[in-house]
Protein backbone atom coordinates (compact mmCIF):
# COMPACT_ATOMS: atom_id res chain seq x y z
CA UNK A 1 0.00 0.00 0.00
CA UNK A 2 3.14 2.25 0.94
CA UNK A 3 4.61 1.40 -2.33
CA UNK A 4 1.56 2.52 -4.37
CA UNK A 5 0.91 5.70 -2.64
CA UNK A 6 4.52 6.40 -3.47
CA UNK A 7 4.55 5.56 -6.73
CA UNK A 8 1.08 8.09 -7.01
CA UNK A 9 2.77 10.58 -5.71
CA UNK A 10 5.86 10.11 -7.71
CA UNK A 11 3.40 10.42 -10.92
CA UNK A 12 1.84 13.44 -9.67
CA UNK A 13 5.23 15.01 -9.05
CA UNK A 14 5.57 14.27 -12.91
CA UNK A 15 2.54 15.70 -13.95
CA UNK A 16 2.91 18.90 -11.78
CA UNK A 17 6.46 19.27 -13.51
CA UNK A 18 5.47 18.55 -16.90
CA UNK A 19 2.90 21.47 -16.13
CA UNK A 20 5.36 23.72 -15.12
CA UNK A 21 7.89 23.46 -18.05
CA UNK A 22 5.33 23.51 -20.58
CA UNK A 23 3.89 27.07 -18.96
CA UNK A 24 7.64 28.36 -18.35
CA UNK A 25 7.59 27.55 -22.17
CA UNK A 26 4.64 29.71 -22.91
CA UNK A 27 5.71 32.44 -20.56
CA UNK A 28 9.34 32.60 -22.74
CA UNK A 29 7.64 32.46 -25.95
CA UNK A 30 5.17 34.42 -24.57
CA UNK A 31 7.67 37.38 -23.18
CA UNK A 32 9.30 37.92 -26.56
CA UNK A 33 6.09 38.61 -28.26
CA UNK A 34 5.85 41.10 -25.58
CA UNK A 35 9.27 42.52 -25.88
CA UNK A 36 8.86 42.86 -29.56
CA UNK A 37 5.72 44.33 -29.30
CA UNK A 38 7.21 47.32 -26.99
CA UNK A 39 9.96 48.42 -28.80
CA UNK A 40 7.77 48.40 -31.86
CA UNK A 41 5.21 50.26 -29.86
CA UNK A 42 7.53 52.90 -28.49
CA UNK A 43 9.47 53.40 -31.07
CA UNK A 44 6.54 54.17 -33.33
CA UNK A 45 5.28 56.78 -30.37
CA UNK A 46 8.77 58.31 -30.68
CA UNK A 47 8.83 58.60 -34.72
CA UNK A 48 5.43 59.73 -35.16
CA UNK A 49 5.74 63.51 -34.82
CA UNK A 50 7.94 63.10 -37.96
CA UNK A 51 6.19 60.99 -39.63
CA UNK A 52 3.30 62.67 -39.49
CA UNK A 53 4.43 65.86 -39.96
CA UNK A 54 5.69 64.40 -43.33
CA UNK A 55 2.43 62.43 -44.45
CA UNK A 56 3.06 58.65 -44.54
CA UNK A 57 3.60 58.74 -48.23
CA UNK A 58 6.21 61.03 -48.28
CA UNK A 59 8.55 59.89 -45.33
CA UNK A 60 8.31 56.44 -46.64
CA UNK A 61 8.27 57.50 -50.44
CA UNK A 62 10.10 61.10 -50.91
CA UNK A 63 13.65 61.30 -51.65
CA UNK A 64 13.91 64.77 -49.83
CA UNK A 65 15.81 64.72 -46.73
CA UNK A 66 16.59 67.78 -45.61
CA UNK A 67 16.25 68.68 -41.84
CA UNK A 68 17.10 72.16 -41.43
CA UNK A 69 13.06 72.69 -43.80
CA UNK A 70 11.67 69.94 -41.64
CA UNK A 71 11.67 67.22 -44.70
CA UNK A 72 12.65 63.70 -43.55
CA UNK A 73 12.47 61.24 -46.98
CA UNK A 74 14.10 57.71 -46.52
CA UNK A 75 13.58 56.15 -49.21
CA UNK A 76 17.19 56.95 -50.44
CA UNK A 77 18.24 55.33 -46.88
CA UNK A 78 15.93 52.28 -48.07
CA UNK A 79 17.78 51.73 -51.30
CA UNK A 80 20.87 51.94 -49.69
CA UNK A 81 20.21 49.10 -47.01
CA UNK A 82 18.32 46.92 -49.45
CA UNK A 83 21.29 47.57 -52.66
CA UNK A 84 24.47 46.79 -50.02
CA UNK A 85 22.67 43.76 -48.16
CA UNK A 86 21.65 42.06 -51.68
CA UNK A 87 25.28 42.50 -52.85
CA UNK A 88 26.35 41.11 -49.98
CA UNK A 89 23.76 38.12 -49.84
CA UNK A 90 24.81 37.45 -53.82
CA UNK A 91 28.66 37.23 -52.83
CA UNK A 92 28.43 35.58 -49.58
CA UNK A 93 25.42 32.86 -50.40
CA UNK A 94 27.49 30.52 -53.06
CA UNK A 95 30.77 31.34 -50.97
CA UNK A 96 29.26 30.01 -47.93
CA UNK A 97 27.28 27.04 -49.75
CA UNK A 98 31.00 26.10 -51.14
CA UNK A 99 32.47 25.97 -47.80
CA UNK A 100 30.02 23.78 -46.36
CA UNK A 101 30.11 21.65 -48.52
CA UNK A 102 33.63 21.39 -48.59
CA UNK A 103 33.74 20.63 -45.34
CA UNK A 104 30.86 17.98 -44.99
CA UNK A 105 31.63 15.90 -48.20
CA UNK A 106 35.03 16.45 -48.84
CA UNK A 107 37.84 17.95 -46.59
CA UNK A 108 40.07 15.48 -44.51
CA UNK A 109 39.16 15.17 -40.95
CA UNK A 110 42.43 16.72 -39.87
CA UNK A 111 41.93 19.67 -41.34
CA UNK A 112 38.34 19.75 -41.23
CA UNK A 113 38.48 21.10 -37.48
CA UNK A 114 41.44 23.80 -38.27
CA UNK A 115 38.95 25.43 -41.04
CA UNK A 116 36.06 25.72 -38.95
CA UNK A 117 37.80 27.29 -35.96
CA UNK A 118 38.91 30.63 -38.83
CA UNK A 119 35.66 30.91 -39.95
CA UNK A 120 34.25 31.09 -36.31
CA UNK A 121 37.38 33.47 -35.78
CA UNK A 122 36.03 35.22 -38.44
CA UNK A 123 32.83 35.55 -37.10
CA UNK A 124 34.66 37.22 -34.00
CA UNK A 125 35.95 40.00 -35.45
CA UNK A 126 34.61 43.33 -34.52
CA UNK A 127 33.08 45.50 -37.31
CA UNK A 128 34.94 48.45 -37.05
CA UNK A 129 38.17 46.15 -37.60
CA UNK A 130 36.11 45.43 -41.16
CA UNK A 131 35.58 49.02 -42.05
CA UNK A 132 39.07 50.24 -41.17
CA UNK A 133 40.21 47.38 -43.30
CA UNK A 134 37.70 48.06 -46.17
CA UNK A 135 38.97 51.86 -46.24
CA UNK A 136 43.03 51.39 -46.19
CA UNK A 137 43.07 47.87 -48.04
CA UNK A 138 40.10 46.91 -49.74
CA UNK A 139 39.02 50.17 -51.43
CA UNK A 140 42.52 50.95 -52.60
CA UNK A 141 42.48 47.64 -54.10
CA UNK A 142 39.10 47.45 -55.64
CA UNK A 143 39.35 50.93 -57.15
CA UNK A 144 41.46 50.16 -59.92
CA UNK A 145 38.78 47.35 -60.87
CA UNK A 146 36.08 49.36 -60.46
CA UNK A 147 37.75 51.54 -63.09
CA UNK A 148 38.44 48.63 -65.61
CA UNK A 149 35.11 47.63 -65.17
CA UNK A 150 33.47 50.94 -66.20
CA UNK A 151 35.72 51.06 -69.46
CA UNK A 152 35.08 47.50 -70.39
CA UNK A 153 31.34 47.89 -69.57
CA UNK A 154 30.16 51.18 -69.32
CA UNK A 155 29.41 51.64 -72.93
CA UNK A 156 26.79 49.02 -73.11
CA UNK A 157 23.20 50.33 -72.10
CA UNK A 158 22.29 48.17 -68.90
CA UNK A 159 25.76 47.38 -67.74
CA UNK A 160 27.06 50.96 -68.18
CA UNK A 161 24.25 52.21 -65.62
CA UNK A 162 25.11 49.52 -63.28
CA UNK A 163 28.90 50.45 -63.58
CA UNK A 164 29.10 53.86 -64.06
CA UNK A 165 31.48 56.43 -62.90
CA UNK A 166 33.69 55.34 -59.80
CA UNK A 167 34.14 56.32 -56.47
CA UNK A 168 36.21 54.59 -53.56
CA UNK A 169 33.69 54.53 -51.27
CA UNK A 170 30.32 52.66 -52.35
CA UNK A 171 27.93 50.38 -52.81
CA UNK A 172 29.99 47.91 -54.10
CA UNK A 173 32.78 48.16 -51.41
CA UNK A 174 30.09 48.37 -48.28
CA UNK A 175 28.62 45.27 -50.06
CA UNK A 176 32.19 43.41 -50.37
CA UNK A 177 32.94 43.71 -46.84
CA UNK A 178 29.19 42.79 -45.76
CA UNK A 179 29.86 39.84 -47.84
CA UNK A 180 32.85 38.97 -45.92
CA UNK A 181 31.16 39.74 -42.48
CA UNK A 182 28.16 37.22 -43.19
CA UNK A 183 30.05 34.60 -44.80
CA UNK A 184 30.91 32.49 -41.31
CA UNK A 185 27.30 32.56 -40.10
CA UNK A 186 25.40 31.39 -43.24
CA UNK A 187 28.68 28.76 -43.86
CA UNK A 188 28.15 28.01 -40.02
CA UNK A 189 24.55 27.28 -40.07
CA UNK A 190 24.86 25.39 -43.53
CA UNK A 191 27.45 22.85 -42.56
CA UNK A 192 25.03 22.47 -39.76
CA UNK A 193 22.19 21.44 -41.55
CA UNK A 194 24.13 19.56 -44.32
CA UNK A 195 25.42 17.39 -41.12
CA UNK A 196 22.16 16.33 -40.83
CA UNK A 197 21.23 14.53 -44.20
CA UNK A 198 20.73 11.10 -43.55
CA UNK A 199 23.44 8.98 -44.32
CA UNK A 200 21.37 6.36 -46.17
CA UNK A 201 19.83 8.48 -48.58
CA UNK A 202 23.56 9.73 -49.52
CA UNK A 203 24.50 6.10 -49.82
CA UNK A 204 21.14 5.18 -51.75
CA UNK A 205 22.06 8.14 -53.99
CA UNK A 206 25.52 6.74 -54.54
CA UNK A 207 23.97 2.90 -54.75
CA UNK A 208 21.80 4.11 -58.03
CA UNK A 209 25.43 5.44 -59.60
CA UNK A 210 24.94 8.65 -59.03
CA UNK A 211 28.13 11.09 -59.42
CA UNK A 212 28.79 13.05 -56.13
CA UNK A 213 27.17 16.30 -57.72
CA UNK A 214 23.89 14.23 -58.28
CA UNK A 215 24.28 12.73 -54.90
CA UNK A 216 24.59 16.40 -53.23
CA UNK A 217 21.35 18.03 -55.64
CA UNK A 218 19.36 14.96 -55.14
CA UNK A 219 20.01 13.97 -51.68
CA UNK A 220 21.49 17.20 -50.12
CA UNK A 221 20.34 20.04 -51.25
CA UNK A 222 16.16 18.76 -50.96
CA UNK A 223 16.64 17.99 -47.17
CA UNK A 224 18.12 21.07 -46.37
CA UNK A 225 16.71 23.46 -48.38
CA UNK A 226 14.81 24.74 -44.87
CA UNK A 227 18.17 25.03 -43.31
CA UNK A 228 19.82 26.78 -46.26
CA UNK A 229 17.22 29.21 -46.84
CA UNK A 230 17.21 30.50 -42.68
CA UNK A 231 20.77 30.63 -42.45
CA UNK A 232 20.90 33.03 -45.47
CA UNK A 233 18.02 35.08 -44.19
CA UNK A 234 20.15 35.49 -41.00
CA UNK A 235 22.86 36.08 -43.08
CA UNK A 236 20.37 38.90 -44.86
CA UNK A 237 19.50 40.11 -41.64
CA UNK A 238 23.07 40.61 -40.33
CA UNK A 239 23.92 42.49 -43.29
CA UNK A 240 20.64 44.88 -43.55
CA UNK A 241 21.24 45.72 -39.27
CA UNK A 242 25.52 46.27 -39.84
CA UNK A 243 26.00 49.87 -38.36
CA UNK A 244 30.09 50.87 -38.49
CA UNK A 245 31.27 49.10 -41.39
CA UNK A 246 28.89 50.28 -43.80
CA UNK A 247 28.55 54.26 -42.41
CA UNK A 248 32.59 53.67 -42.99
CA UNK A 249 32.37 52.53 -46.16
CA UNK A 250 29.28 53.72 -48.54
CA UNK A 251 30.58 56.76 -49.09
CA UNK A 252 27.33 58.93 -47.34
CA UNK A 253 25.69 60.70 -50.04
CA UNK A 254 22.34 60.65 -49.70
CA UNK A 255 20.79 59.64 -53.48
CA UNK A 256 19.03 57.04 -55.26
CA UNK A 257 21.37 55.65 -58.48
CA UNK A 258 21.79 52.32 -59.93
CA UNK A 259 25.73 52.94 -60.72
CA UNK A 260 27.15 50.76 -57.77
CA UNK A 261 30.31 52.42 -57.96
CA UNK A 262 28.72 55.87 -56.59
CA UNK A 263 28.46 56.66 -52.58
CA UNK A 264 25.23 55.80 -50.92
CA UNK A 265 24.22 55.70 -47.51
CA UNK A 266 21.81 53.37 -45.70
CA UNK A 267 19.64 53.19 -42.34
CA UNK A 268 22.11 52.36 -39.91
CA UNK A 269 24.79 54.43 -41.08
CA UNK A 270 22.57 57.40 -41.26
CA UNK A 271 21.26 56.73 -37.93
CA UNK A 272 24.97 56.44 -36.17
CA UNK A 273 26.16 59.45 -38.13
CA UNK A 274 23.42 62.12 -37.64
CA UNK A 275 21.76 60.96 -34.15
CA UNK A 276 24.67 63.12 -32.43
CA UNK A 277 23.82 66.35 -34.06
CA UNK A 278 19.95 65.51 -33.94
CA UNK A 279 16.88 66.67 -31.98
CA UNK A 280 12.96 67.18 -31.93
CA UNK A 281 11.89 65.87 -35.12
CA UNK A 282 15.14 64.92 -36.14
CA UNK A 283 15.68 62.36 -33.88
CA UNK A 284 11.78 61.35 -34.42
CA UNK A 285 12.77 60.65 -37.86
CA UNK A 286 15.74 58.73 -37.05
CA UNK A 287 13.97 56.50 -34.78
CA UNK A 288 11.61 56.44 -37.66
CA UNK A 289 14.34 54.52 -40.27
CA UNK A 290 14.73 52.00 -37.14
CA UNK A 291 11.05 50.95 -37.60
CA UNK A 292 11.27 51.17 -41.10
CA UNK A 293 14.31 48.73 -40.88
CA UNK A 294 12.43 46.34 -38.28
CA UNK A 295 9.57 46.01 -40.03
CA UNK A 296 11.45 45.45 -42.88
CA UNK A 297 13.32 42.58 -41.31
CA UNK A 298 10.09 40.83 -39.66
CA UNK A 299 8.68 41.27 -43.47
CA UNK A 300 11.90 39.20 -45.09
CA UNK A 301 11.82 36.34 -42.34
CA UNK A 302 7.78 35.83 -42.92
CA UNK A 303 8.52 35.74 -46.75
CA UNK A 304 11.46 32.97 -46.23
CA UNK A 305 8.75 31.01 -43.97
CA UNK A 306 6.31 31.25 -46.84
CA UNK A 307 9.18 30.08 -49.09
CA UNK A 308 10.26 27.51 -47.46
CA UNK A 309 6.58 25.80 -46.56
CA UNK A 310 5.85 25.96 -50.35
CA UNK A 311 8.94 24.01 -51.01
CA UNK A 312 7.96 21.46 -48.49
CA UNK A 313 4.81 21.10 -49.48
CA UNK A 314 5.92 20.57 -53.59
CA UNK A 315 8.78 18.11 -51.87
CA UNK A 316 6.09 15.91 -50.22
CA UNK A 317 3.83 16.03 -53.22
CA UNK A 318 7.03 15.15 -55.38
CA UNK A 319 7.66 12.25 -53.04
CA UNK A 320 3.75 10.86 -52.78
Amino acid sequence: MTTQSSTLTQKDRGRITDRAFWLLCIAAGITVLVILAAILVSTLQQSWPAMSKAGENGFFTSKLWDPNIGKFGILPFVFGTLVTSLIAVALAVPVSIGIALFLTELAPRRIKGSIVTLIDLLAAVPSVVFGLWGIYVLAPAMTPVYKWLHDTLGGIPVLGALFGEVSALNFMTAGLVLAIMIVPIITSITREVFDTVPDSDKQAAWALGATRWEMIKGAVFPHSFGGLVGGVMLGLGRAMGETIAVALLIGNSIQITANLFAPGTSIPAAIVNYFGEAGGDYTSALIGMGVVLFVVTVIVNLLAQAIVRRAEIRMRGAKA
